[in-house]
């Protein structure tokens, strides 16, 4: 593991770097974490106007509908910026400190085809998402397209997932491990909702959960072939959820239904922080002040976070946030009156003005903060736990730096502790990278996947009188056709095995042609009949490319094309069947 990370907060004993990126006024990359943003933080307001800093931008990648290699992502002072470039300044940078770290050890270290990279997403990603990832590889030099092969797309929440299977007992935290308070088992709550959980908190007190003792040997002398399990990804920006079965005989991993969540993340938390100050404050207040005064806000959501952190169920007391003075100087001059007057005015529940110039939140506002994302989560495994295919849940995971908040733990256990042991890796900010480490090793541990939705081409069938519609009629060389028939490659939430492959046969329609470009469709539902049909999209191209030279001449060529969607990316590659060599096929997701 690389420990050498700069920076840090006051109050946050952090493993993670923030998705911080700072670039100098001409765009040229300065930093990046931490350091990216102390350093924007110090800047001369002034100057600070013409750098260029994003944050917390990975979300984009999932929320933007129409992903592109133009996409662009806004930095702090408003100037636009090629998404691509960002991430790719990211990437370089991780690339250099990792290969320089490597060069410590190993001095003799080859620069070219030494290191295989693997980049993790969420597993709730789309394919032209997942493609963006390994074109900004690609532009940040980790491998080149050339060898494609050298770069690993992982999943996050398998990656976790082949994580803790390995693991032993006593490095997870039971939830469901409660001892008796005061020699009495707590009683059951009675409605597993948030707030009855939380109460009852209040009156057991002293049931903190305790780590399982590691005599107990490995967690896994439990878990025997067969078994099933959810792990949940809880993250900064989503929830990723995904539910593996243990396979016979090798202990290969079985994904039993496609992978599901959303974007409620623990960023959801900071964002319901910023709706309570525009409450009290007012949006536009609020939005000036982020325009006007970039360090301080900047210092107001550091101070937020080390806050949100010491939140916890069992908090009687509450928590300070401190305004940075500039905060209440600009909203005296800006407003013509006094924060204090502005927080009695918004009767805000449960927020206070302490005398020390501080935000005084008592647990209760902590905990409404939490609630939307911590309900939306909630909400999910249930939706997911109901599914015919999700049954005989053993376990429940619990991972990604969300996880670490007793505040998520303690409601996740109040709702799902009674149908299965949840369980937390001690580490467990951490799974996800050391999952995406075994995975590099051995990417075909996960033998079975989902497709996530369904895949097809739209295909010319001949025409059924009274089957297909008159208006899907094309006559051509006197015969009847039907155009626009969707032809399935692989439906949604289907299982496609590692290896497995749809092959499809096409011949170029002129001669001499040089190559042939192939619509791929997808669909979220498996009732598709035409590619013009509600909810069907134009989402990929599939391109060959041919040589001119194709067998004798006149002779019909057949280009025989397998795609594989049993990866974590859907790959293509193709065969000229009358000469048996292999034609450069390449299937794009981005530039629709």
């Amino acid at each position: 593991m690389m420990r050498k990370w700069e920076g840090g907060d006051p109050g946050v004993a952090n493993q993670k770097t923030p998705t911080s990126l700072l670039l100098t006024p001409e765009g040229v990359f300065h930093s990046f974490g931490y350091t990216a943003r102390d350093y924007y933080h110090d800047l001369d307001p002034e100057e600070a106007r013409d750098w260029l800093y994003f944050e917390k931008f990975k979300m984009k990648i999932h929320s933007t509908s129409d992903l592109t290699m133009k996409t662009e992502l806004e930095a702090v002072n408003g100037k636009k910026m090629q998404a691509l470039e960002v991430f790719a300044h990211a990437l370089r940078f991780f690339k250099q400190h990792a290969v320089q770290e490597l060069k410590d050890q190993c001095p003799s270290l080859p620069e070219r085809d030494a290191i295989r990279w693997v980049i993790t997403v969420p597993a709730i990603w789309k394919q032209p998402a997942k493609q963006f990832m390994r074109e900004a590889a690609y532009r940040a030099g980790l491998v080149s397209p050339e060898s494609p092969e050298q770069l690993l797309i992982a999943l996050e929440p398998e990656a976790a997932s082949i994580y803790c299977r390995k693991l032993r007992l006593h490095q997870l935290i039971d939830l469901s491990c409660k001892p008796a308070a005061n020699g009495v088992a707590p009683e059951q709550p009675i409605d597993s909702s948030f707030r009855q959980a939380r109460e009852q908190l209040r009156r057991s007190r002293h049931s903190r959960t305790f780590l399982v003792e590691s005599g107990m040997g490995e967690l896994w002398s439990e878990m025997q072939a067969g078994d099933r399990y959810i792990v949940a990804d809880c993250g900064g920006g989503t929830v990723d959820l995904t539910v593996h079965q243990i396979e016979k005989p090798q202990g290969t991993l079985k994904e039993l239904y496609k992978a599901s969540g959303g974007p409620y993340g623990a960023v959801g938390v900071d964002l319901a922080f910023e709706q309570l100050l525009c409450h009290i404050f007012g949006a536009d207040f609020i939005s000036t002040f982020k325009a006007k005064r970039p360090a301080a806000w900047v210092d107001l959501t550091i101070a937020f976070e080390a806050r949100k952190r010491a939140a916890a169920p069992s908090r009687a007391s509450a928590l300070n946030i401190s305004l940075p003075f500039s905060f209440i100087d600009f909203y005296r001059k800006h407003r013509g009156q006094n924060v204090e007057t502005a927080l009695k005015r918004s009767n805000v529940n449960f927020v206070k003005w302490s005398s020390q110039g501080m935000l005084r939140m008592s647990p209760e506002a902590m905990s409404e903060l939490f609630q939307p994302t911590i309900s939306q989560i909630i909400k999910h495994i249930d939706e997911l736990l109901k599914k015919p295919e999700v049954q005989g849940i053993k376990f429940l995971f619990l991972v990604g730096g969300f996880a670490e908040s007793p505040m998520l733990q303690r409601a996740v256990q109040a709702a799902f502790g009674a149908a299965c042991r949840v369980l937390v890796p001690q580490d467990v900010g951490l799974t996800i990278l050391k999952g995406a480490v075994l995975f590099g090793l051995d990417p075909t541990i996960v033998r079975v996947r989902r497709s996530p939705l369904s895949y097809g081409v739209g295909v010319l069938n001949k025409f059924v009188e009274g089957k297909h519609p008159r208006e899907k009629l094309l006559v051509k060389g006197g015969r009847a056709w039907c155009t626009d028939v969707f032809e399935r490659f692989v439906a949604v939430d289907q299982s496609v095995a590692l290896g497995e492959v749809v092959q499809r046969s096409y011949c170029p329609a002129r001669p001499g042609q040089r190559r042939t470009i192939i619509n791929i469709y997808c669909s979220a539902t498996d009732d598709v009949l035409y590619i013009t049909d509600p909810g069907v999209r134009k989402c990929g191209t599939v391109s060959l490319e041919l040589d001119e030279l194709g067998g004798p001449a006149g002779a019909r060529r057949e280009i025989r094309a397998s795609m594989q969607f049993g990866d974590t990316e859907i790959k293509v590659t193709a065969m000229d069947i009358s000469t048996s060599k292999t034609v450069r096929a390449t299937i794009d997701f981005l530039s629709n």
